[in-house]
C-alpha cells in the first residue's frame, strides 16, 4: 500500500483567500450554470477568475481548439492559481488533452475539477503526471458541499452504494484496492490506442448517460477487453447510467450487459456509486489509492489534496 500510495501526485489543498480560474476545454457554459460556479466558488473565500475564451462558441465547441487549449495551459502556468475548474464537459476536450503543458502540470501541480468529457484531461494527466484530479462538478448543493471537503480538506472519502440505484445489481463479490483511474465510458475507450494510461493494478471507474442503445455499452466494454487495457484490472467502480433504468433491447437490460461483460473479468465489481451523470452527483478523487469492498458495499478514496 505505501509504494502505490508514492506513486501518486497530491496537489495543495485549497485555501481562503486562493485564485482559482474557470476554463471551457470543451462545450460552452450557459450563463446560468456559469453564475451558478462563480457564486459557489466566492462563498467558499475563494478568489475566481474566468479564463479568456471561456463563453467564445464555434458549433459546439468553446471557442477553437488552440483558444480552449491556451486557456488551459495559462491556468496550469500561472503559479498564483490553485485549482482548475471546468465549467462543463461536453465535447472536445478529447481534440486538445495532447496539447496539456505537463512540464507546467509537473513543476506546479493543481486540481482539476470536471467530469463527463473531462476525462479526457483526467485521463491525460494521470499518464504524463500522476496528478490527482476530481470527477465532479459544482451543479448542485450536495455536489458543491462535496466538492468543497475534497478541495479544502485532506481527507479520506467513502461513498456508500445506493442499493436502489440501477447499477447496484451488476456486483460481482469481492475486495479490491487501487489507484482509481477512468470517469466517462466512452472517453476511456476513446483513449485506446491513443495514450490510455496502463489500468494494470487500478480500479477502474465508468458511468455514462444513454445516447443509444445497449449495443454501445457493449462495444465499449468489449473494445475495452479484446484491446488488453484491463490487463492488470484489480476492481471495477460503477457509477450512474441514467436512461437505461427502463430501457430493454430484445430481452436485455443494462444489468445484463454489464454482468456478461464485466462478470467474466475475474475482478470485484461495485456498482450503485452515486457519481456521473444527473442531478446533483458526488464527486470522487481520481487518482489516489481506493478499496471498494462489495460486503460492506463501499467505495473508500485517499485525499485528493495534501
Amino acid at each position: 500500500m505505501t509504494d502505490i500510495d508514492q506513486a501518486v501526485v497530491l496537489p495543495p489543498r485549497i485555501r481562503s483567500g486562493d485564485r482559482v480560474r474557470l476554463v471551457s476545454p470543451a462545450s460552452f457554459p450557459d450563463d446560468e450554470l456559469l453564475a451558478e460556479s462563480l457564486r459557489t466558488l466566492k462563498s467558499w473565500g475563494l478568489i475566481v477568475e474566468v479564463g479568456e475564451h471561456a463563453l467564445d462558441r464555434h458549433g459546439y465547441l468553446a471557442g477553437r481548439d488552440e483558444d480552449r487549449l491556451a486557456d488551459l495551459n495559462d491556468a496550469y502556468r500561472d503559479r498564483g492559481v490553485r485549482a482548475v475548474v471546468a465549467t462543463r464537459g461536453g465535447a472536445g476536450a478529447y481534440r486538445i488533452a495532447d496539447g496539456i503543458d505537463f512540464a507546467a502540470v509537473r513543476a506546479d501541480p493543481k486540481p482539476l475539477i470536471g467530469f463527463s468529457d473531462i476525462t479526457n484531461l483526467h485521463l491525460a494527466l494521470w499518464r504524463h503526471c500522476r496528478v490527482a484530479g476530481i470527477h465532479g462538478s459544482l451543479y448542485g448543493a450536495r455536489s458543491a458541499r462535496a466538492t468543497r471537503r475534497l478541495l479544502l480538506d485532506s481527507e479520506t472519502s467513502t461513498l456508500h452504494q445506493d442499493a436502489e440505484a440501477l447499477t447496484a445489481a451488476a456486483d460481482v463479490p469481492g475486495t479490491a484496492v487501487g489507484h482509481l483511474v477512468g470517469g466517462n465510458l466512452g472517453a476511456v475507450v476513446g483513449f485506446i490506442g491513443a495514450g490510455l494510461p496502463s489500468l494494470d493494478g487500478a480500479i477502474l471507474l465508468l458511468e455514462t448517460a444513454r445516447d443509444i442503445g445497449l449495443g454501445q455499452v457493449d462495444r465499449h466494454l468489449t473494445h475495452l477487453m479484446r484491446s488488453g487495457s484491463l490487463h492488470g484490472l484489480r476492481g471495477v467502480v460503477l457509477g450512474r447510467f441514467p436512461g437505461f433504468e427502463h430501457y430493454t433491447d430484445r430481452g436485455w437490460t443494462l444489468i445484463d450487459v454489464l454482468q456478461d461483460r464485466l462478470g467474466a473479468l475475474g475482478v470485484p465489481v461495485l456498482g450503485g456509486i452515486d457519481v456521473g451523470h444527473g442531478d446533483d452527483p458526488l464527486p470522487v478523487p481520481l487518482g489516489p489509492v481506493a478499496e471498494l469492498d462489495t460486503t460492506t458495499r463501499t467505495l473508500t478514496v485517499g485525499p485528493a489534496v495534501h
